[in-house]
């Protein structure tokens, strides 16, 4: 709603810089306007013409449409737009409401902590808790995989799509967030987001380092669905994490979310880490061939 506000009040902007370029206006006045119509929609160019537009329409006091211009100066500068969700929203109770906005193609951005539990509200399992896991309502087990959530919005085509994990490569989320800022449309970006429900062994202290296990051992792939990218002719899909290095039952083993169905239930464990751990080999596979059959390590350096 905030964002369609801003679209019609700029959309109104860009039609009276229209009427006054074609109208009564010092030369100098119609090419900040011009310039900033041809930039509207970039940040650092409508922010360096509407600078100009600053500078310029005070003095402009004698006409009425550049004085109406002038007191809409505060839309000058494209703003960003950036929408912060937990999983249990994303994923689940609140998907149809993620999914239209995304669908509406319109330049939005969003953010989800995913931490593969109902956190804020003690833990209960959601879409995004994937198979095997212990939570609230899953004593057991998890019996279902995880809501791939992003292949989901890959699908549409025209949604730009990052999978992010702060500790494994700093690089790939500066990346990610960079690109999908840059790209003028909807954008998603699924950060995987280690908290206390897990029952991490080592220590909240280590989340970082539990991401890098995350994703060495294939439990969480790294990549970015850039849309722009087929009008240049590449392809829009990259994979940024390795193959599966196999140690996906070291990683399970150290959460108490997977360890303590081991204590509980040994042999539902034992099935269970066996589907997460072909769940995942058969993800990458998929990923790999999105990506065009190569994986990080095997293409040639830049």
């Amino acid at each position: 709603g905030m964002y369609l506000g801003i679209f019609q009040q700029r959309r109104r902007l860009a039609d009276l810089a229209r009427r006054a370029i074609a109208g009564e206006a010092p030369a100098e006045v119609k090419a900040a306007l011009q310039g900033w119509l041809d930039h509207m929609q970039a940040p650092d160019g409508s922010r360096r013409f509407g600078n100009e537009l600053k500078r310029l329409l005070p003095k402009q006091t004698g006409n009425p449409l550049l004085a109406e211009i002038n007191r809409m100066v505060n839309l000058f500068t494209k703003k960003s737009f950036w929408v912060f969700l937990g999983d249990g929203a994303a994923y689940d109770i609140g998907f149809g409401g993620l999914d239209h906005v995304l669908a509406c193609n319109e330049d939005v951005n969003v953010m989800v902590f995913d931490t593969e539990v109902y956190s804020n509200t003690g833990g209960q399992s959601s879409k995004a808790t994937p198979t095997g896991s212990v939570a609230k309502f899953t004593a057991s087990g998890k019996k279902t995989p995880k809501k791939d959530m992003g292949l989901m919005m890959i699908s549409y085509g025209y949604i730009y799509v990052a999978s992010v994990a702060m500790g494994a490569n700093k690089n790939q989320l500066v990346k990610a967030v960079t690109e999908a800022e840059a790209f003028n449309g909807p954008s998603l970006i699924i950060a995987y987001s280690p908290c206390i429900n897990q029952g991490i062994l080592a220590g909240m202290g280590k989340s970082q380092a539990e991401e890098d296990l995350a994703v060495k051992s294939g439990y969480w792939p790294l990549y970015r669905y850039n849309p722009a990218l087929k009008e240049q002719g590449q392809n829009p899909f990259s994979l940024d994490s390795k193959k599966p290095d196999g140690t996906i039952r070291d990683f399970l083993a150290g959460e108490v979310r997977y360890a303590s169905l081991k204590k509980t239930f040994p042999e539902e464990a034992a099935r269970l880490d066996a589907m997460l751990e072909a769940d995942v080999n058969a993800r990458y596979e998929v990923l790999s061939k999105m990506a065009g059959g190569a994986a990080p390590e095997e293409k040639p350096a830049e």
